[in-house]
């Protein structure tokens, strides 16, 4: 069970944080420019895409309309696709998970181009490209127990 000196230094690290980071004060969605409209303590207005945060992406704008602000004021929860963002996070630029984050990273890097990147394809090009896939007869051959294909002669007769 938590002890009384628990919950103080919890109170203690919660005020530390309002000191240090600015909170939701309101929040809107703009249909107009399709972006998400975050009005924070600090006099700062962040706005960003809804499909460039975990869980609303896709989210139709009738179910971003109505948005709740944590009473802390470092929660946002869209109660209509049952999402929640954290406002220090977002502000530190982590719109998802690690997973979900490195997956969009993952994406763009291999929609990147450059003169490295265009050298290197040109030089695997210029050896033959991507390797051939095996034939499947190969590839059956190679999955069998024992690396052995049956021939007809091997075929148990019916």
């Amino acid at each position: 069970m938590a002890s009384l000196d628990h919950f103080e230094k919890a109170n203690q690290r919660g005020e530390e944080l309002r000191a240090r980071v600015p909170r939701a004060v309101a929040v809107r969605y703009d249909r107009t420019t399709g972006r998400i409209v975050l009005h924070l303590s600090s006099k700062l207005i962040v706005s960003f895409s809804p499909d460039d945060v975990e869980g609303l992406k896709g989210a139709r704008p009738s179910q971003l309309g109505r948005i709740e602000i944590s009473p802390s004021g470092f929660g946002i929860h869209f109660p209509d696709v049952d999402a929640d963002l954290y406002v220090p996070g977002l502000l530190e630029g982590f719109l998802g998970s690690k997973t979900w984050m490195a997956s969009r990273l993952g994406r763009i890097g291999g929609q990147s181009t450059s003169k490295a990147k265009k050298a290197a394809s040109r030089a695997n090009g210029s050896l033959g490209g991507r390797p051939k896939r095996a034939k499947k007869t190969e590839a059956k051959e190679r999955a069998r127990p024992g690396g052995r294909a049956r021939t007809r002669a091997s075929a148990p007769q019916v």
